[in-house]
Parts: C-alpha cells; sequence; structure tokens
C-alpha cells in the first residue's frame, strides 16, 4: 500500500531534477573516474613499497657486484705479487750462486711487474689495513731493490739480500691472508645487508597487505553504494513502492541517471492516479445498471410479470448467479480502488471470531452445497478488537477460494487458535494446491496463477491482494504455509487488541 500521491508539475514531470553545482564538485564527473581513482589510490601503496624494495635490491646488487670484483682483483693481484716475489728471490739466488751478474735481468723485469701490480692493487683496495700492508711492501722492495743496484757490480754480497726476500713473502702472504679476511667480513655484511632487506620487504608486506585491503574495502563500499542505491530504486519502483524520491550520491552521470528514475517514478505515480481514477469512475458507472439488472431479475423470479415456466426460471436463475458475481467484482474493484487511494478506514469493535466465521459460512453456504464440499471447522469463542466487515471480507476471500480450487466431495479445514497477544487462523483445502512459480505473487493485485479453479468462473485476481492489505491495515499479516501436503494452506495472524492503543 502506497502512501498519498506527490502533486507532479508539468515542469517536474518533463524534466529530471538538477545537480547543484557546489555538490558536484565533490564528486567525479563520471563512475569511471572514480573507479580509476580508487584503483589508483589503492594501487599506490603497493607500487612505492614494490619501488622501494627493487631500489634497496639493486643496491645489494650493486653493493655484491663491487665487493665480488675488488675481491677477484686483489686476490689475483696478491697472487702475483707473491709469484714475482718468488721469481726476484730466484733470479737473485742464481745471480748469487754463479756469480753472473746477467741472471739479474729476470729480477729486473719482475721488479717491473711487481711496481705495476703494487700500484693497481693500491688503486683497487679502498681498505686501509691492505693499503698499509701495500705500503710495507713497496717500501721493503724498494730498500731491497736499492741494495741489489748498489750490489751490482758484487755478486758475492747478494747473498745478505736473500733473508730480505723472505721476509717480503712474509708480507706478501700476510697481505693475502688479510684480503681473504676482509672477504669473508665483506660478504657476512652483505649477508646481513640482504637479511635486512628481507625483513624490511616482510614489514613491508605485513602492512601494506592489510592497509590495501582496508582501502580497497574502503573503495569498494564507496563505489557500490550508488550501485546499490540505483538497485534499491528499481526494485522499489518494481514494487510499486513509489511514494519515496530516488536521490543517488555518487559521480555526475549516476546522478543524472538517478535524477531520470525519479522523474519515471513520478510520472508511474501519475499513471497510477490515473488507473485508480478510472477503476473507481467505471465500478460506480457500473453498479447503477447493475442494480437495475438485479432489481428486474429479481421481479422476474418473484414472478411479478407472470408465471414463468422451467426453461425461463432457469435463465432468471443464471441472471441472478451472474448478476451476484458480476457485483463481488465491482465491490473488489471499489475496495482495491480504495486501498490504492489510502482511503481503509477501519471501524473496530469487540467481536467474536467464531460469529464472523459463521456468517461467512453462511453466505458461502450455496456453494459449499453445490460442491458437497465438508467444512471441518475448530474455532473456540476467541474476542479480539477489529472491523467486523473487513475481517469477514479477509475470511470470505479465503474462504472462496478455499472453495473454488476444492474437488467435489473434498474437505476444507478452518482452525482458529490463541497465541499469547495474537490469533491465528488456518483454512487449508485438497485441491490442486499453489503453483511453485506463483508461489511470490499470488499476493500481487490481477495476478490468477497457473492453477485452474474447479469451476467455470475465474476471479479478477485481487481477493488475496485485498485480504493481505486489510490484514496489514489491522496490524496482521497473510502468508502462504509450505507444506508437504495437497491442497493450499493460508495462515491468517490478527493482534487481538489494536497496537495503536495498547499499553
Amino acid at each position: 500500500m502506497r502512501s498519498t500521491i506527490d502533486s507532479v508539475t508539468p515542469e517536474t514531470d518533463d524534466k529530471p531534477d538538477i545537480t547543484p553545482q557546489a555538490e558536484l564538485r565533490h564528486n567525479p564527473t563520471s563512475f569511471l573516474k572514480l573507479i580509476l581513482l580508487g584503483f589508483s589510490i589503492v594501487g599506490l601503496p603497493l607500487i612505492a613499497a614494490l619501488i622501494y624494495s627493487a631500489i634497496r635490491i639493486d643496491q645489494l646488487a650493486e653493493q655484491s657486484r663491487q665487493t665480488i670484483y675488488q675481491a677477484t682483483e686483489i686476490t689475483h693481484g696478491s697472487s702475483i705479487l707473491i709469484d714475482e716475489i718468488i721469481v726476484m728471490e730466484r733470479s737473485v739466488q742464481h745471480a748469487h750462486i754463479l756469480e753472473d751478474i746477467s741472471l739479474l735481468e729476470g729480477y729486473f723485469q719482475a721488479h717491473t711487474n711487481f711496481e705495476k701490480t703494487a700500484i693497481k692493487l693500491m688503486e683497487a683496495s679502498p681498505y686501509l689495513e691492505q693499503q698499509l700492508l701495500l705500503e710495507k711492501l713497496q717500501l721493503l722492495e724498494a730498500t731491497i731493490f736499492r741494495e741489489i743496484l748498489t750490489s751490482y757490480n758484487t755478486p758475492q754480497n747478494l747473498r745478505d739480500l736473500l733473508n730480505q726476500f723472505a721476509n717480503l713473502l712474509i708480507l706478501a702472504q700476510n697481505f693475502s691472508t688479510e684480503n681473504y679476511r676482509i672477504i669473508g667480513q665483506k660478504i657476512n655484511e652483505m649477508s646481513e645487508m640482504a637479511l635486512r632487506t628481507r625483513t624490511l620487504v616482510e614489514w613491508e608486506l605485513l602492512i601494506l597487505i592489510p592497509f590495501v585491503i582496508l582501502l580497497a574495502l574502503a573503495f569498494s563500499v564507496f563505489i557500490a553504494r550508488p550501485l546499490r542505491q540505483l538497485d534499491e530504486a528499481i526494485y522499489n519502483m518494481g514494487q510499486g513502492k513509489l511514494s519515496s524520491a530516488v536521490r543517488i550520491a555518487g559521480p555526475e552521470n549516476l546522478k543524472y541517471l538517478g535524477s531520470r528514475l525519479d522523474w519515471m517514478r513520478r510520472r508511474l505515480l501519475k499513471l497510477e492516479e490515473q488507473k485508480i481514477q478510472f477503476l473507481r469512475q467505471v465500478s460506480h458507472e457500473l453498479k447503477t445498471p447493475l442494480s437495475a439488472i438485479r432489481e428486474g431479475t429479481n421481479l422476474l423470479a418473484e414472478g411479478v410479470t407472470g408465471d414463468l415456466n422451467k426453461k425461463q426460471q432457469q435463465i432468471v436463475d443464471i441472471l441472478q448467479t451472474s448478476s451476484i458475481q458480476l457485483q463481488k467484482r465491482i465491490e473488489d474493484l471499489l475496495s482495491f480502488s480504495a486501498l490504492q487511494a489510502d482511503k481503509v478506514a477501519l471501524i473496530k469493535q469487540r467481536t467474536n471470531l467464531a460469529h464472523i466465521i459463521t456468517t461467512v459460512l453462511k453466505d458461502q453456504n450455496l456453494s459449499i452445497m453445490s460442491r458437497k464440499i465438508k467444512i471441518d471447522l475448530t474455532c473456540p469463542d476467541l474476542m479480539l478488537e477489529c472491523d467486523k466487515q473487513k475481517v469477514g471480507i479477509i475470511i470470505d476471500n479465503l474462504l472462496s477460494n478455499a472453495i473454488k480450487f476444492s474437488p467435489q466431495d473434498s474437505c476444507i479445514k478452518i482452525s482458529a487458535i490463541q497465541m499469547d497477544q495474537t490469533i491465528q487462523l488456518d483454512v487449508i483445502d485438497y485441491g490442486s494446491g499453489i503453483d511453485i512459480t506463483d508461489e511470490d505473487k499470488i499476493f500481487e493485485p490481477f495476478y490468477r496463477g497457473r492453477s485452474k479453479p474447479n469451476s467455470h468462473i475465474r476471479g479478477t485476481g485481487l481477493g488475496l491482494s485485498i485480504a493481505r492489505e486489510y490484514a496489514l491495515a489491522h496490524g496482521g499479516n497473510i502468508k502462504l504455509v509450505k507444506h508437504g501436503g495437497q491442497g493450499a494452506h493460508f495462515c491468517l495472524i490478527l493482534p487481538i487488541q489494536d497496537p495503536e492503543v495498547q499499553p
């Protein structure tokens, strides 16, 4: 049941609402830009962490490369120094033993190679310990070289220099040992740096992953909100809930779509009002000629114009039955129009439910007897505060529906019980039942379902809709109870007292 129809002017009926510019400045101009912005903000921390990790790994790789290069150069150079010292010692030793100065040519060549290698090592090594050892090596080798030049013409004096080559060799070996120590130290430093880099990356992931997930969830909610609003607006329009205006908060193009939906809502409201007015007018227009038809039929049936033969009496009976059915259809249309226009007025009074059910059964007695249906009624004296006429219409519609779909010689079970502050009335028939595809639609106006009644008369599809609206107006409800047996089971729930005046 919808609320009072909004007044619609031609200007607002033909044009969507215009969103103020001040509000648009705080939102993206399109849904695509909103998605791109969300992905950018969510991906920015990951990109920054990736770049930082790449820089750290690159620094580690560069330091490793330089360390390996220096270690290789120094190791190769120290090996050359040792080899050149051995060559120099052997040349001096041969020159001394053979007393041949010409044999010192090998020494001078090894001396030149030694100096070049020492200079390269001095440039390649950034470590102070190695530079001090190299300076000692160069100084001792230079001293030996000067003494050899002094003893050049006296090979016998070269014997005293052989011991100095042993000291030179020890220094070169110490330099090589120091190089291996420094290499081990640098390897340990690189391992520690790699471990720190790994720990840092793990902490970045540990912090960033939940942060990014929270950002993604926040933007998902922010992005999904206008879509959820659109979906809710479309669902409400499909359900006939047209009283609430459609307002979409989000990008400009979605707001525009929301304004178009609101325009459509107002148009549907106007069409709904026109439909209700049409039904009301047609129903009232039909009542006058129908009253004349019923009055004329009653006069014929009473024999005012003369006695009727058997065939004429059958025709009059058909006219009476059809006029009663037509009057009920017109009354349904009038009730439906009143419901749609929110003109349901309840006149509540203290009433016995059993009396209402008995009255309805008397009204339906002809249909019950014609179909030879047995009524299994279980209803104690239950008092409730309600509109007696409206509750009678509810029960009449439920009973009429059960009779219509019940086969010959079947049974309809009616039972009522009190549960706390409510009364539950169950109407169960053993007919064809409700098709599974109709279970969610049987309370919609003008929906008649797939199941065919066991009579030639088909209703308007308003009975159950009107019954539910009257039940809701009383603060109760009607629902279809699913059960494994044959037939249909409807459950009516009504409060014992008026909910508005309960303490």
